[in-house]
């Protein structure tokens, strides 16, 4: 007789599993509404820069320092607090970062030198790197291996719920109010939705007294005094949690492929406008489509992704990230080989790059996470994600030098090799899969 038993409701009462649906569904809609928020209070600086500029005459090169250590210390607060989300509370965790960036936000508004915001906004990114690692570990504890791939991606697509919602506020508060309350407004708006956050979310399964989701879901052997049941009951020290997370090979190998996925995401999203306006000859409000539906297209790309991974490939992620960044190469040559003023061509290409660069960036956190195990998804996770801002860091910087002394053609020679690169990366893991469902293949083949 087989030890895992895919049919649960005969293990579970009808209750147990009514209350485990109600607590997965309360715990989705709430990490949703929770990460949006913190991006309700991140996307609304870029925003009011053009106000804050002529208003306290402060250059643009000050803004882009601010920026940049903004995003170094983003990328490093990840790692850090995906060390600490593996140990501790999400729901904690989550809601003092909210609040706290809501706060940043709030003295934001009051700031009349260079030094304030420098200080208030280095602040807030270390604040907003408190949202990602809880989310990753409440996602891995509520969702079992072979879901977690559709439902991280339908999570992710907050971020883009968030920045549409500051994104469609934010001239009407500029012209009633000024862009003090662009920081004012979102700021106590935040604190509310952290209060909400508080009273909806919760932490694992097991803090509530049931099932894990790999027992729930018949995953894993439920006998009594089971190697799997010892290994999850087993608490880890920070050397452990760190050593699950970075001593494994698989885990560095999507790191990296991170770091250059995101070199070519980010390349498009900061620079591409600047590259349809000079190198394709678009018109300002075409080149504001054409970016709207590259964002549009990745929540899209997300999803299907993740639905890929999930039900096609059984829980490898590996191949549909690869899959994407090498049909991503022929994109990326087919919109700098599009004539000039070709804005059809222009725009297919560019909803088609924002469609396949968006399905291996969170499918980068799914793997992370299925590969060091759900006891230390959050150190992973966040590891990869601090990978994945020094891939940001250098598009930046990079791509500016590139584009300012060698031209377009150069940036695109960097993006299409970044791509390959990647693919390289992800066809390194293409037969791995989380350690539950290796665990659960394993115990089929025994029965």
């Amino acid at each position: 007789m087989s030890l895992i038993k895919r049919k649960n409701k005969s293990q579970y009462s009808d209750s147990c599993n009514k209350i485990f649906g109600y607590w997965r569904l309360r715990t989705m809609y709430s990490i949703f509404i929770g990460y949006a928020s913190f991006y309700f209070v991140r996307q609304n600086f870029s925003l009011a820069i053009p106000s804050i500029c002529s208003d306290l005459h402060i250059t643009k090169a000050d803004i882009g320092i601010i920026i940049s250590i903004g995003s170094i210390l983003y990328g490093v607060g990840k790692g850090f607090f995906g060390l600490i989300g593996d140990r501790y509370s999400a729901r904690y965790i989550m809601v003092i970062g909210l609040t706290a960036s809501a706060f940043m936000n709030i003295f934001l508004g009051y700031s009349c030198i260079i030094p304030a915001f420098t200080v208030f906004y280095a602040l807030n990114w270390c604040f907003q790197s408190m949202g990602w690692p809880p989310c990753a570990k409440l996602l891995t504890h509520w969702f079992s291996p072979t879901e977690i791939g559709t439902k991280w991606a339908l999570w992710n697509a907050s971020q883009q719920v968030g920045s549409a919602a500051i994104a469609f506020l934010a001239p009407f508060i500029l012209v009633r109010f000024g862009w003090r309350y662009l920081f004012f407004i979102p700021g106590l708006a935040a604190i509310l939705l952290a209060v909400f956050l508080f009273n909806r979310l919760r932490d694992t399964p097991e803090s509530l007294k049931l099932p894990s989701v790999e027992k729930m879901t018949g995953l894993a052997s439920v006998a009594e005094g089971s190697k799997w049941n010892l290994e999850e009951e087993k608490k880890l020290s920070y050397i452990e949690t760190l050593k699950m997370a970075l001593a494994n090979k698989f885990v560095w190998y999507v790191g990296l492929a991170n770091f250059f996925v995101y070199i070519c995401r980010m390349t498009f999203l900061n620079w591409g406008p600047s590259f349809l306006l000079e190198a394709k000859g678009s018109a300002l409000t075409a080149v504001g489509i054409q970016m709207a539906f590259f964002d549009l297209a990745g929540i899209f790309g997300g999803i299907f992704s993740g639905y890929l991974s999930d039900k096609v490939f059984k829980g490898r992620r590996g191949p549909v990230s690869a899959l994407c960044m090498l049909i991503l190469v022929v994109l990326v040559f087919c919109l700098w080989a599009a004539p000039k003023d070709s804005q059809i061509i222009s725009s297919i290409c560019m909803i088609c790059i924002g469609f396949l660069v968006t399905g291996p960036q969170i499918l980068v956190g799914v793997a992370a996470a299925d590969f060091a195990s759900k006891k230390a998804a959050a150190t992973a996770s966040g590891f990869t994600g601090t990978l994945g801002y020094a891939g940001s860091a250098v598009s930046g910087v990079g791509t500016g030098f590139i584009a300012d002394f060698y031209g377009w053609n150069s940036v695109f020679f960097m993006v299409i090799g970044s791509a390959i690169l990647s693919a390289i990366f992800f066809i390194l893991t293409w037969n791995e899969k989380s350690r539950v469902l290796s665990k659960s293949g394993d115990y089929e083949k025994q029965s």
